[in-house]
């Protein structure tokens, strides 16, 4: 079932069950997703991985907004963003766990036969390529740089 279709269908749940701040989180997501293919790049039709990295941001934003809010001792203002990234949350791919980006990482690494941080692009471009939308890209470059001698 493509994205969409999977959004439309937890709306119509969360419409029925009046549960407001689901629907709020899912049409965010119906909007980014309409948004996307609206926007000027003439692609009617959305990748996997464009929806993924569209998710995505979405959650990255609400967690950075749930910390804002935080830092100013507004938890009432926290709570409901850390609610919708965690609904968001629900429509990606389920996370690597570390050994599993490790052996990953040591795998591309001797692929390209990378040996020093000058290989870094390359293996972390493959990297991403592999594992997008598994694992965050700052843990993932944390650990590329400690396999090439970089940290």
């Amino acid at each position: 079932m493509a994205l969409e279709e999977k959004i439309m269908t937890a709306m119509k749940a969360a419409m029925k069950g009046k549960d407001k701040a689901a629907l709020e989180a899912y049409r965010a997501v119906k909007s980014a997703l309409l948004l996307a293919k609206t926007e000027g790049s003439g692609k009617a039709k959305l990748t996997e991985a464009d929806e993924i990295k569209l998710l995505q941001k979405l959650v990255k934003q609400r967690q950075e907004s749930a910390t804002i809010f935080r830092d100013q001792n507004r938890e009432d203002l926290a709570a409901p963003e850390e609610s919708q990234a965690a609904l968001i949350r629900q429509f990606l791919p389920e996370p690597l766990d570390e050994a599993t980006v490790a052996k990953e990482v040591e795998t591309i690494i001797a692929q390209l036969g990378a040996d020093s941080m000058k290989d870094m692009g390359k293996v972390m471009g493959m990297a991403n390529a592999k594992m997008a939308g598994r694992v965050d890209g700052k843990i993932l470059a944390t650990l590329i740089k400690s396999k090439l001698g970089g940290a």
